[in-house]
């Protein structure tokens, strides 16, 4: 017995302290269960308020103190959450809640809690104020809290401080507004684009269209947008390139594409294109742009028709203008041409003073068939300038001596002063401004009956330019009324237009001198009052050369015989010319000179006599009958190539002188070229220079003892020739050592300078072995260098034995 009680007295001991276990965990559980209740209500991120049945409010968390700044002592028992709320928002939600619901509810703490009194889920938003006034978005979440009977004994209303939602919102809503903005901007600029628009994807299919796309198509967007791009274009494969080769350049301009619309209407446009990327740079498609082109190709095509017509009336001018030179020049030919004849034959005093009056009459008939010409030229831009070296004062003294008799007959004063810092060495085109000098020196005398006549040269004042000068010809004349200043540069005027007018000429001189001025970069302008004389100024740009030129070679009034070595036969020369007059005169000119002459009508009867027999040169007139000048010298050249032959001087006869004229003869195979009227100077010229040419160049070969060797006897440069004999011998010294050293550049300079000059002083040969020379030493080829020095020294030999040879002859 005893053992079973004190069995039982452990049982029941046992049983105690197991359940003394049990209460004690139950309670730290319930201990740890209600501080993390109160640490969850009284959390600082939430506000915990929680209020009686009647909305007074009965706890304030931590939370509910740190969003509103009220202490829980401010609050509990005293308000309600709708005290502490926007009382318009409360209002506004009464109303709203009543519409919802079909009930009145009171604005206040009822609006607030009523749908969680019907046991519905209730989250809003509202205002909360602060006790400082201040205001924030919260997010309240209410509950009804109930008894064990399902009664109200209260409400829980959870909140949020909602600000930093709120601003993120508002930030995107902006964001989201000025994306709308962009999209609303891009679209207009779409749609107002005067150009068709449209987007295709890689593959070419259409994304996107702006309505000018439609209304070229006359397709609807929903009908644009996912067709292939190349079905709206009459050429669908050059449309397809045209996307590919967008994609594989990047960019298309101007690729033209006819659209064709739904209605079969046709459209050229002109298709420019570019690739777009999304923001991480992945190919999107393409954008493009077609522009309605077809009234710019009207306009393209009338403009190319009226510049057709101009053009067409241009040419007719010019062809005009041609023709009427070439009748009125081939007579004067022989007018001026038979003047000089007739002159050179015994006369008596009358007879020649006639003859005298048809030589004046024939050159003033020339002198304004040039000015008619320039002036033509220069209105249909076939002028151009040309620019040589020259001297400005011997240029000056020329044009001074060509005008000294006609102020000597009117006992008038002719001086010109050139100031001393005006460059001299210039290079321009010195044949035009002693043109211009000769027009207005020529017009002072014509205007002035006593006193002088004064050219003066100077810097253009205030010019930085070296090479801009300022010419002026000031005179003792009539003068030039003011109302008159204007008009005097215009063609055809002049200041007394009366058909008894003492002073005669056509008034171009001064027209053409002011389009020559403009050519050259100038100005002119005159300074006049009646009765006491006129001063023309003009500037011009030219440009300042560092050496002196080489003077140029004057005209001869003599026949330039020609001494051939090793050879006695006299220069035979062929005429070809359908004018018996020009043929006449020719043939008189030649034979004085002592040439052998034949003469011919047409091209036909030229090429058989250079077939036949043995000419140094041609004169071939350009226009006959049968065969023109044009024809006959290819028929020539052709012949000569078929023979192996070298080519024959042909020197053009033509009495075109409009810009054009000596290329074209030139391109036929001319060798130079002769505008009509001839004289007899320039045929005796032409012929020493190219007879010389043609026996330099049948040489077998260069550098042999028995080769023929030509000079040109004419005594006026015979100083200036012997100084460049001997210049060319230092030069040989020169080439010499170069040769030695390998200094291919000095080699090069002065075969450079040879060719330049050789030319100059007639010996062309020389200026060939300046050009091997050259062309040796850019190839650093010593073989051929040394080659042209050993030819260049033989031939100077020759030459000089000749020369002095002629020398000993005179």
């Amino acid at each position: 017995m005893a053992k079973r009680k004190d069995a039982t007295k452990t049982g029941i001991g046992v049983s105690k302290s197991a359940g003394m276990t049990a209460r004690k965990l139950a309670e730290e559980a319930l201990l740890k269960a209600g501080a993390l209740q109160r640490a969850i209500f009284n959390s600082a991120n939430f506000s915990s308020i929680a209020t009686d049945a009647k909305g007074v409010i009965q706890i304030f968390n931590v939370g509910a103190e740190r969003m509103l700044g009220y202490t829980a002592a401010e609050v509990m028992n005293k308000i309600t959450p709708a005290d502490i709320s926007d009382p318009q928002e409360v209002i506004a939600r009464a109303k709203a809640l009543s519409l919802e619901l079909g009930t009145p509810i009171t604005p206040g703490f009822e609006a607030l809690v009523f749908k969680a009194s019907r046991g519905i889920e209730d989250i809003y938003e509202l205002t909360y104020i602060r006790k400082d006034g201040s205001r924030f978005p919260a997010v309240v979440s209410v509950t009804a809290l109930r008894d064990a009977q399902d009664a109200i004994i209260g409400y829980l209303l959870i909140g949020t401080d909602n600000t930093a939602r709120k601003l993120v919102e508002a930030e995107q809503q902006k964001l989201d507004q000025r994306l709308r903005d962009q999209q609303f901007y891009t679209r207009s600029l779409i749609e107002s684009n005067i150009d068709a628009l449209m987007a295709t994807n890689p593959s070419g299919i259409i994304t996107d269209v702006n309505k000018q796309m439609e209304t070229l198509t006359g397709c609807t967007r929903d009908e644009l947008i996912g067709a292939p791009f190349k079905s709206f274009f009459t050429d669908p494969e050059r449309a397809e390139a045209g996307i590919k080769l967008v994609l594989s350049e990047k960019k298309v301009t101007d690729y033209e594409l006819t659209v064709c619309a739904c209605d079969g209407k046709q459209t050229v446009v002109s298709y420019n294109a570019t690739t777009f990327y999304d923001r991480g740079r992945t190919l999107q498609g393409v954008f493009a742009a077609a522009r309605d082109v077809t009234e710019r190709k009207r306009v393209e095509a009338e403009r190319q028709q009226a510049k057709a017509a101009a053009e067409s009336a241009n040419q007719a001018k010019s062809d005009f203008l041609a023709s009427m030179s070439h009748e009125i020049r081939t007579p004067l030919n022989a007018i001026i041409g038979m003047a000089d004849l007739l002159k050179e034959t015994p006369l008596t005093p009358d007879q020649r003073a006639y003859a005298e009056v048809f030589q004046e009459a024939g050159n003033s008939l020339l002198m304004l068939i040039n000015d008619i010409l320039d002036l033509s030229k220069m209105e249909v831009d076939q002028l151009v300038l040309e620019e040589t070296d020259f001297d400005l004062a011997e240029i000056l003294k020329n044009a001074m001596s060509l005008m000294t008799l006609r102020a000597h007959e009117k006992s008038l004063s002719l001086v010109y002063h050139l100031a001393p810092d005006v460059p001299t060495f210039l290079a321009g085109d010195v044949m035009r401004l002693r043109q211009i000098l000769l027009n207005l020196i020529g017009n002072a005398i014509k205007f002035t009956e006593r006193g002088e006549v004064v050219l003066r040269v100077k810097h253009e004042p205030g010019a930085s330019e070296p090479g801009l000068l300022r010419f002026s010809v000031s005179d003792t004349g009539i003068g030039i009324p003011l109302d008159k200043l204007d008009a005097i540069f215009k063609s055809f005027t002049q200041v007394d237009s009366s058909t008894s007018r003492k002073y005669g000429g056509t008034g171009l001189g001064l027209t053409i001198s002011k389009r020559l001025v403009e050519l050259m970069g100038g100005r002119i302008w005159v300074e006049s009052v009646a009765d006491q004389g006129a001063t023309f100024y003009f500037t011009v740009r030219l440009r300042v050369r560092t050496k002196t030129p080489l003077p140029a070679r004057k005209a001869r009034t003599q026949p330039a015989p020609l001494v051939i070595a090793g050879s006695d036969r006299a220069v035979s020369v062929l005429v070809a010319d359908d004018s018996i007059h020009n043929r006449m005169l020719l043939q008189a000119y030649l034979r004085a000179g002592q040439y052998l002459v034949d003469i011919v009508e047409n091209g036909a009867e030229a090429v058989g006599k250079v077939q036949t027999g043995h000419y140094d040169v041609v004169l071939m007139d350009m226009q006959m009958p049968v065969m023109d000048g044009y024809t006959a010298t290819r028929a020539i050249r052709q012949w000569e190539q078929s023979q192996n032959r070298g080519p024959l001087p042909i020197i053009a006869l033509t009495a075109y002188a409009l810009s054009g004229d000596r290329n074209k003869c030139l391109e036929a195979g001319c060798t130079d070229y002769l505008a009509k009227p001839i004289k007899k100077e320039a045929v005796f010229a032409v012929i020493a220079e190219h007879v010389q040419n043609a026996t330099q160049s049948a040489e077998p070969e260069r550098g042999a003892a028995e080769s023929a060797v030509t000079v040109r006897a004419d005594p006026e440069i015979a100083d200036l020739i012997q100084e460049f004999m001997h210049a060319m011998k230092s030069r040989t010294d020169t080439l010499a050592h170069a040769l030695h050293a390998r200094d291919y550049q000095t080699i090069r300079t002065l075969g450079h300078q040879m060719n330049g000059e050789g030319g100059t002083f007639g010996f062309d040969a020389i200026s060939t072995f300046g050009a091997e020379l050259e062309q040796a030493a850019l190839r650093e080829d010593d073989q051929m260098a040394r080659k042209t020095v050993d030819d260049l020294i033989s031939y100077l030999k020759r030459v000089q034995v000749v020369y002095d040879h002629n020398e000993e002859a005179t």
